[in-house]
């Protein structure tokens, strides 16, 4: 899931009961071996994206693509506040059918959230690019950065308002450390 900046989409899922990983990459392009710089850069075509896992005995992946549509604005094309370019594009990476219908389905269902409408693509899926370890859980890791401050906390007090329920602390997310 691409949403902007994966430093956002990465604190809100290492909060959640029932997520049992997540990861901070690039996907999107077939541009080999992408580099934070490279990505950044806007010239590789891929998007800066996390993959999540998550046990389906305790959270459903309605609710996960809601988090996705909560915890970003899927509203703005090829931006987030002001991180703009292709690469911080609102995106899906369907692997069969079955995720495209249920992607499809989560836009229609968070459409009435939203008073623009939803420019979420559904691309297809490309291989994933693990980012640099600097970038995983850099909410946690590095909690005085002002980008945190600034644009992290919004959007988990976004998420707090309408999830609390699914909220716990990082440590307690199974298999998250």
């Amino acid at each position: 899931m691409a949403g902007g900046c994966f430093w956002c989409l990465d604190a809100v899922y290492r909060r959640i009961r029932g997520v049992t990983s997540v990861e901070s990459g690039y996907t999107g392009s077939d541009w080999p071996n992408p580099t934070y710089e490279s990505v950044c850069s806007g010239r590789t075509g891929h998007a800066e994206a996390v993959r999540v896992g998550f046990d389906e005995s305790v959270v459903g992946a309605d609710l996960i693509l809601d988090l996705f549509f909560t915890g970003h604005d899927p509203t703005t094309l090829n931006r987030q506040g002001h991180d703009v370019g292709t690469q911080y594009r609102s995106a899906l990476f369907p692997a069969d059918a079955a995720d495209e219908k249920l992607y499809r389905s989560a836009i229609r269902r968070n459409q009435e959230n939203w008073p623009d409408p939803i420019v979420t693509t559904i691309e297809p899926l490309s291989t994933w690019y693990p980012a640099e370890d600097f970038h995983q859980d850099f909410y946690s890791n590095r909690p005085d950065v002002g980008y945190c401050h600034v644009i992290i906390t919004p959007k988990l007090a976004k998420v707090r308002q309408r999830y609390s329920e699914w909220l716990v602390e990082p440590s307690e997310s199974i298999g998250l450390s």
